[in-house]
């Protein structure tokens, strides 16, 4: 039912706008479920714009819908940010403006004429603020692109952003296995075929590689906890949306009765930490890693014990997946290299350098690299 909020609220706005001019509508409130729900803010009349009419195309998007776009698209808004770090990737230049303010210390990745582009806000969620379709008006993209795992309510919400600004939207299906296919159709769509070619092939050849290492190892994987928040006592649950690469690539503990579906995942308590007894801990970015080795209601874990406990890099985003998006190759990478040394035939270095060269149009020289793996390698390090 909330997920029919966006679409409610987009029509009364073309009401008042057709009866008296330009009028703000009414704020959606956030959710009180916690799940992601659309959100607006000021909304300008609709104003289609004149040109591409001579030379349009038809798309239809991963939900059906068959939408006429130019056939040169040179200007494009991320609906939220796992669009944002999927399309930088492969077209950069075209973004009119960000889902969300890039992390402060991304600008030693992310090249200034992006870094500052303008932010027009995100359509689900409230955590990067609303989307502000006047914002989204003024910068005048040709088409706003909304990727990852579809809302119930997906058509009805691109229809809605269609009708009322008069600018397409469209919906592209992204889960990590196949990544590579969500690329292929983002090349058809941007008529990048060829440059989306080396980035899908580059995702099917790191999922692939993982996939094949960890039939391999069989049974034998580590047995592992994935723990955030300010006093580590949250976990990211086995079988939940946040857990895949974990879940992927090793034996994950973390076994609750409704895994929860967002990025802070299930609460515990330390007793129940000692139950599940880890050999191996990772911490989320910011969370307790630094005060763990001086507290001493932890040093009953064997982790802690034994010192096998690591902080996940981040920059310019989690490497494990917040957003989950293409990020989370790098945590396959990350956590081949640590927990299967013996298993891998690459360089860490040289295989994140790879990917942020592809992914943020980055040259990540060692320094940068011994910077963001700080706390995150181990023994790796000698």
């Amino acid at each position: 039912m909330k997920h029919k909020a966006l679409s409610l609220l987009l029509a009364l706005a073309m009401m008042l706008s057709l009866a008296a001019c330009a009028q703000t509508t009414p704020q959606a409130s956030p959710s009180a479920s916690g799940s992601p729900e659309p959100s607006v803010s000021q909304t300008p009349s609709a104003q289609p714009s004149e040109e591409g009419t001579a030379d349009t195309v038809q798309f239809t998007d991963s939900c059906g819908r068959t939408v006429e776009l130019p056939a040169q698209i040179d200007r494009i808004a991320p609906s939220g940010p796992m669009a944002q770090i999927v399309l930088f990737a492969l077209c950069p230049d075209k973004f009119v403006g960000l889902a969300s303010e890039w992390d402060p210390e991304a600008d030693q990745y992310i090249d200034t004429e992006y870094y500052n582009l303008p932010t027009l806000g995100q359509l689900y969620g409230s955590s990067a603020g609303e989307l502000n379709l006047e914002s989204l008006a003024a910068a005048d993209p040709q088409v706003i692109i909304d990727i990852g795992e579809p809302k119930d309510s997906i058509v009805e919400d691109m229809d809605a952003i269609t009708e009322q600004l008069g600018i397409p939207a469209v919906h592209i299906d992204a889960y990590t296995a196949t990544m590579g296919d969500t690329y292929r159709m983002l090349g058809q769509l941007l008529g990048m075929e060829e440059e989306a070619a080396v980035i899908a092939d580059y995702c099917d050849e790191i999922y692939g590689e993982t996939v094949s290492m960890m039939e391999a190892i069989g049974d034998n994987k580590a047995n592992i906890l994935y723990c955030l928040g300010d006093q580590g006592l949250n976990v990211i649950a086995q079988n939940s949306y946040h857990a895949e690469v974990i879940d992927l690539l090793t034996n994950n503990l973390a076994v609750v009765d409704s895994p929860s579906s967002k990025g802070t995942g299930n609460e515990v308590d330390m007793e129940q930490l000692l139950l599940w007894n880890p050999d191996i801990i990772i911490f989320a970015p910011d969370s307790y890693y630094d005060q763990v080795a001086d507290d001493p209601v932890w040093q009953d874990l064997t982790a802690i014990q034994n010192g096998n406990y690591y902080e996940v890099p981040f920059g310019p985003y989690n490497w494990m997946g917040f957003p989950p998006s293409v990020n989370r190759y790098l945590g396959m990478l990350w956590m081949g290299a640590l927990l299967y040394p013996d298993q891998i035939d690459y360089d860490l270095y040289t295989e994140v350098a790879r990917y942020y060269e592809i992914f943020y149009h980055c040259d990540l020289t060692q320094e940068q690299f011994d910077a963001l793996t700080a706390n995150s390698i181990g023994k790796l390090a000698g």
